[in-house]
């Protein structure tokens, strides 16, 4: 396993700059850049600023990661659902020119007096057509576990049987519905399969020890993003954390 950071929220006020500079130094091995954040790393930046960023962090320690949108496909608005698409075309087509692996998207709730079933089928075709666009581009698409019901891990899992695209796998959240009795075991089992990116959120209650150790017994060989609340001493948080994180993969 590897660490790296998701620029929500910590990062979320430093220009390109500045997240490599900081990374460096707390020996963080990739960013996932938020959309909408002071970077700017957003489709339809010019081409030369496309260069810029990829060169910059090519010549770095730091891997450009992924591009953390805000694409979800819960709507019942077929519009809405298809504007979503297209939007998220455009950041697999921004993640390919800068060579990230993957673009993370969202669920973010059930639409009221909608049948359920129906609202897990339509965000499971709009996540295979974007699956498919993914592809395309050799771009993973990473659906977070997200979203006020539609967190818990049962409802992912319907997603991810509702999608039923290769190039289309989940980004691990540490969501409190996680746990059953003091456990992630029973909801990490259900979705270890699509398992493709994990965000570490800081939950005082969160087993993070036995999610670490079921990460490793799993093969799991990817990156876990550290994605934390803003810190007035960020050098020193990154350089803490670091170390935290160092333990749990030698406990795990």
């Amino acid at each position: 396993m590897r660490l790296g950071l998701v620029t929500y929220n910590v990062a979320r006020n430093w220009d390109i700059e500045t997240i490599i500079e900081k990374l460096e130094a707390a020996r963080f091995e990739a960013v996932e850049l938020r959309s909408t954040h002071m970077h700017g790393v957003e489709p339809g930046i010019p081409r030369r600023e496309i260069e810029r960023v990829r060169d910059r962090f090519a010549g770095s320690k730091v891997r450009l990661l992924s591009l953390g949108s805000a694409c979800e496909f819960h709507s019942p608005d077929a519009s809405v659902r298809q504007a979503n698409i297209d939007e998220t075309q455009g950041f697999v087509e921004l993640a390919h020119d800068l060579g990230c692996w993957g673009v993370k998207v969202r669920p973010n709730g059930l639409p009221e007096n909608v049948p359920e079933d129906v609202t897990i089928r339509r965000i499971g075709e709009a996540l295979r057509t974007c699956g498919e666009i993914g592809a395309r581009y050799g771009v993973e698409i990473w659906v977070e576990v997200h979203g006020r019901k539609t967190q818990e891990p049962a409802r992912m899992k319907a997603i991810m049987n509702a999608c039923g695209h290769e190039n289309v796998g989940i980004c691990w959240n540490c969501n409190p519905t996680d746990i059953r009795n003091g456990s992630v075991r029973q909801s990490f089992e259900l979705l270890a399969k699509h398992i493709l990116n994990v965000h570490l959120r800081e939950l005082p209650d969160y087993p993070h020890g036995e999610l670490f150790h079921l990460l490793k017994g799993s093969g799991y060989n990817r990156y876990t993003l550290v994605e934390t609340q803003a810190s007035c001493e960020p050098d020193r948080y990154l350089k803490y954390y670091r170390a935290l994180w160092t333990e749990l993969v030698r406990a795990a």
